[in-house]
């Protein structure tokens, strides 16, 4: 069968793309062998962060005391309907997706597991595709250490299932996917320890967040156990013991359900790359350039499995890069974008541009800036004040270089200044700016008027 593109993926990038090469006049494909709308639709944001918004109900609720709300009565979790909502949002979603493929004109759907035979064929349930561009959305899934062979445990996807509450979540692996998990199932009432290797959360952000992060969690009731040495468990009757051999407390953490969040792999294993030549790098990721084109001509990789943001909205970005670029004469290219993402831990940690280590790295002369959340009037009012905001500048350029902001509403405030930093305009545009009072953007213009030296 003949076509013009085939894209073997719906992630972020793969219906888009699909979508706009079908309606160029392209006769196009797509195929996908599970779930439509990939990880953010099926297993990642979408589904978690409904369940965050469950846990954040119930965290909300346990404190109405504190703003004068009684509530006659305990506070409980009803773990099935909090699976039965999100299932509701997670199938709105897919059968979007779905639909609006299947309905696309020009577009076909395959439903299979497709493999390239060739840099211009692609099989699919005994079908042989093919055509002279190719655009490969695969996605990646949860990596699990070899020493988890045999054990009984969750992943990120396979917590998607579960509709009771764990008496002892043990949780492998402190950073982004495991603080959210931790902290929200200790919300939902379950016992939780996160074991980490090294001495601290998160440890790619700046040192002063992952103490705020750590912080935050532990005044929750979440036990901790980092610099954790020869991490392994086995089973116990109806409990599972891990091994964490840390510096300080038991050498073993004792619990009935384990989650391993140890990192994310690509899908890049079994689908036939050797056949056409597609080059990987040791980690499995598709090897691209800024353009996302890959070593072989007529070939492009999109999504988690390039290894170039494992973001929804980098692998969105993507696909405008390349639909700009083949259908519009554009020369967009993956440097363009500004690095940001968001921790939604509860306050969120929103990030863009550089933290503290990257910018002394940079050479620059750098001023950095930083408020706590409880100085600033919104947060006290809604009784939210943990965490803190936090801007680097160049103090040559006044361009910012990156900013943090940790607290109610950061996920959302923090694009103000994403957006002056793809403006490449100076602090000072919105440091002068007069921004609505009571809200906690309005502190940004003051905080930035206390620059120090980094």
């Amino acid at each position: 069968m003949k076509y013009d593109a085939i894209i073997i993926g719906t992630g972020q990038a793969g219906p888009s793309l699909a979508a706009r090469l079908a309606a160029s006049g392209m006769k196009t494909a797509i195929i996908e062998r599970h779930l439509f709308g990939g990880t953010c639709v099926n297993t990642g944001c979408t589904p978690t962060k409904a369940l965050v918004a469950s846990a954040k109900t119930a965290y909300m609720a346990r404190r109405a005391n504190e703003y004068g709300v009684v509530i006659d009565g305990s506070i409980s979790v009803d773990m099935k309907k909090v699976k039965e909502r999100k299932d509701k949002i997670v199938s709105q979603s897919n059968t979007g997706v779905e639909n609006w493929l299947r309905n696309t004109e020009n577009l076909t759907v395959y439903t299979g597991h497709g493999k390239l035979e060739s840099t211009r064929t692609v099989s699919i349930n005994d079908v042989l595709l093919e055509a002279d561009k190719i655009f490969i959305n695969v996605g990646g899934r949860a990596a699990v250490p070899d020493h988890a062979k045999g054990m009984q445990y969750w992943t990120n996807s396979s917590m998607m299932e579960l509709d009771f509450v764990p008496r002892h979540l043990v949780i492998i692996g402190g950073s982004y996917i495991g603080l959210e998990f931790g902290q929200m199932y200790r919300r939902f009432g379950s016992e939780v320890t996160i074991v980490e290797m090294n001495s601290r959360l998160v440890s790619r952000e700046d040192e002063d967040i992952s103490l705020a992060v750590q912080e935050i969690l532990e005044k929750e009731g979440i036990h901790l156990r980092l610099e954790a040495e020869c991490i392994s468990g086995k089973k116990d009757g109806e409990d599972i013991i891990v091994n964490v051999v840390c510096k300080e407390g038991d050498p073993q953490v004792r619990g009935s359900h384990l989650l391993f969040a140890t990192g994310r792999r690509p899908n890049t294993h079994d689908l036939g790359l050797e056949k056409a030549g597609v080059q990987t790098d040791a980690k499995g990721y598709i090897k691209v350039n800024d353009r996302l084109e890959t070593n072989i001509e007529g070939i492009w990789a999109l999504g988690d499995c390039n290894g170039k943001g494992a973001f929804t909205h980098t692998a969105y970005n993507d696909y405008e890069i390349v639909a700009y670029n083949l259908l519009n004469g554009e020369d967009r290219k993956v440097t363009d974008r500004i690095l940001c993402y968001g921790l939604y831990v509860d306050p969120a940690l929103a990030r863009v541009g550089m933290n503290e280590q990257e910018a002394r790295a940079s050479g620059r002369k750098v001023l950095v800036a930083k408020r706590p959340m409880i100085k600033i009037a919104r947060a006290r009012e809604k009784g939210e004040t943990y965490g803190f905001m936090k801007m680097l500048v160049d103090g040559d350029s006044k361009e910012i270089l990156g900013a943090s902001i940790l607290g109610i509403g950061g996920d959302e405030i923090i694009h103000s200044i994403l957006d002056l930093m793809y403006a490449k305009q100076p602090y000072t545009l919105i440091q002068r700016a007069v921004h609505i009072h009571p809200t906690v953007s309005e502190l940004i213009p003051t905080m930035l008027g206390d620059l120090q030296p980094l």
